[in-house]
């Protein structure tokens, strides 16, 4: 069936309302926009489904979120009855449209016979992970787009480890969605649906008692707790109860939230885009911290998954710190504080993900501590976590990726802004007490470990074209392997779709770990790694350049030449 026809077939649907046949029809002249929203289905992976909304096959709503559950459910209930007597957990954020799509999907499972538990209002996406570990359900799913831009809806589904789909489980799920009609498929009714029960307070209770059992060090709070000041921003979603709350429990006095952004809002009135990435939605809160005199802002984004900082330089400006300079400061100081208080256990170890800095594995490794890397995406990093762990092979005291996430502990296998936020804080507290602020405290760990610098290029590939253009990017540089790179050797190409190194000098193949992600990987003469990786969720490729030398200068240049290189592969 051609787009058109599937257009056509949704305009004469009896399931659409008259404003949702409003919207189609606005769109009748328009072929460009017609093909767009009914070109293909939302491609579900294992991330689950991700989009901007409106009605068509290609967009999130409540339709296409209906089919998706029941595709679900059909994998669940393959499980067997007693798999699916353990029921699903739902979650859902702040984004316009996410309760409704929460409640459609609990709807949908109960009428396929499948318990529920159902947050009564939004949550943090961890304490999805955290419930369906603790009530054992046989799964979760969570409508949420993350920090995508408020056009943005997303429906990511997690499995009985709390961690998000496995790649088997996926497969299933999309190719049910491709068999079943979109309107036809979905079971609205049930004669005796299964019960739908409410979470509430008492989860929120238990998941905090987890969060606070992570926290190290106290006395370095109690410390400076009547003069240290921070200021909280959850960027108008979930965070917005849970993190002033823990950090309340840690002890701290002085939070200072941005009253602005504590108010529950899809359409991020005060923000272009609500990332704790971008410098800019932090406006409102750096206006904050140099009235109030803080130390250290923290935001958390709208499902409370990623936490980003700034940081006092010490002359009262902020600066923004990377996902990957936090990062090595919490391992850091998780290290030290471990040791000071006797809690490191035995065989610990470091998590992180292929693009994340190498900085970490330094910081690890200095200190006595093994640094594996798994794929980008949290899924992997719980996985690897539970196969060190069951194996005894190593203990993980962190797991982080570049892109503002963060997990501690064991209770959740997913990104977890609450509990990095108590840790990051009690970092913050510790530093404050040695008379350093954050900013101070990165730059000894440059002297410490040597100098380190990142930057993400985002080559971005929006239309209909922009899919056919990632793929041409890819296998064109599979094709032609590169030999040089902006004037410098390559000494490896390593390619993670089949696990293969190639040493450049001699053309000696051979085998790596990791392997079945498309990504390919360039190990440079000047001791760069160059990372290209088309994103799971975005029309977009993604170049990272991980640089490490003697001086800051140094790493920086090394960053712009190779910068260039990757504004380039755009063509």
């Amino acid at each position: 069936m051609s787009y058109r026809d599937t257009y056509e077939a949704w305009l004469a649907s009896p399931a659409l309302t008259a404003e949702e046949k409003a919207e189609l029809e606005a769109i009748k002249n328009d072929e460009k926009e017609i093909e767009s929203r009914f070109f293909s289905q939302l491609e579900f992976g294992t991330a689950g489904l991700r989009g901007t909304m409106g009605m068509g096959t290609y967009r999130m709503n409540i339709y296409t979120v209906s089919h998706a559950t029941q595709a679900f459910a059909q994998v669940i209930l393959a499980e067997g009855p007693e798999a699916v007597k353990r029921g699903v957990a739902v979650c859902y954020d702040c984004r316009n449209n996410s309760s409704e799509f929460a409640r459609a999907a609990a709807l949908i499972l109960s009428n396929n016979g499948i318990p529920v538990r159902l947050f009564d209002a939004l949550r943090p996406t961890p304490e999805l992970s955290f419930a369906i570990r603790e009530y054992g359900c046989i799964a979760g799913i969570n409508v949420t787009a993350s920090h995508n831009p408020k056009e943005y809806n997303g429906y990511k589904v997690y499995w009985e480890d709390g961690a998000q789909l496995p790649p088997n489980h996926a497969d299933q799920v999309a190719r049910i969605m491709k068999e079943m009609d979109v309107f036809a498929g979905p079971k609205l009714s049930c004669p005796a649906p299964a019960p739908i029960t409410m979470m509430g307070e008492e989860t929120d209770e238990k998941f905090l008692a987890n969060v606070m059992a992570q926290v190290n060090d106290r006395a370095a709070v109690e410390k400076v707790a009547d003069s240290f000041k921070m200021v909280y921003t959850p960027f108008h979603g979930t965070g917005y109860r849970l993190i002033p709350e823990a950090l309340k429990r840690l002890g701290m006095k002085h939070v200072i939230c941005v009253p602005e952004q504590m108010v529950i809002d899809g359409n991020f009135p005060t923000v272009v885009s609500p990332n704790p990435e971008n410098p800019e939605g932090f406006e409102l809160a750096v206006k904050l911290a140099k009235e109030n005199g803080a130390d250290f802002i923290l935001g958390s984004d709208p499902d409370a998954d990623r936490v980003g900082l700034m940081v006092n330089t010490g002359t009262g400006e902020f600066k923004v710190l990377t996902g990957n300079q936090t990062g090595v400061l919490l391992l850091d100081y998780l290290i030290g504080a471990m040791k000071r208080t006797g809690k490191l256990p035995e065989n610990p170890v470091a998590l992180k993900t292929i693009v994340t800095t190498e900085m970490a594995r330094k910081v690890a490794e200095v200190n006595g501590l093994k640094c594996f890397d798994t794929f980008t995406g949290f899924k992997f990093l719980a996985q690897k976590k539970d196969q060190l762990e069951s194996s005894g092979e190593g203990n993980v005291i962190m797991s982080y990726e570049e892109s503002y996430g963060y997990m501690l502990g064991s209770f959740v296998r997913d990104k977890d802004a609450v509990t990095a936020a108590v840790a990051m804080t009690e970092m913050a507290a510790y530093y404050a007490g040695q008379g350093m602020t954050l900013y101070d405290a990165l730059l000894a760990l440059y002297a410490k470990y040597g100098y380190y610098s990142e930057r993400t290029m985002n080559l971005v590939m929006p239309g209909l074209d922009g899919l056919k253009k990632m793929a041409e990017l890819m296998a064109n540089l599979r094709e032609k392997p590169p030999v040089e790179i902006a004037g410098v050797a390559v000494k490896e190409q390593k390619d993670y779709q089949d696990g293969s190194v190639v040493t450049v000098s001699n053309g000696t193949k051979s085998a790596m770990e990791l392997s079945g992600s498309n990504v390919l990987r360039y190990e440079m003469a000047d001791c760069t790694s160059l990372i290209v990786r088309p994103s799971g969720t975005e029309p977009k490729v993604k170049v990272y350049i991980l640089a490490n030398g003697e001086t800051k200068e140094s790493c920086d240049a090394k960053v712009e030449r190779y910068a260039a290189w990757a504004e380039s592969l755009k063509g």
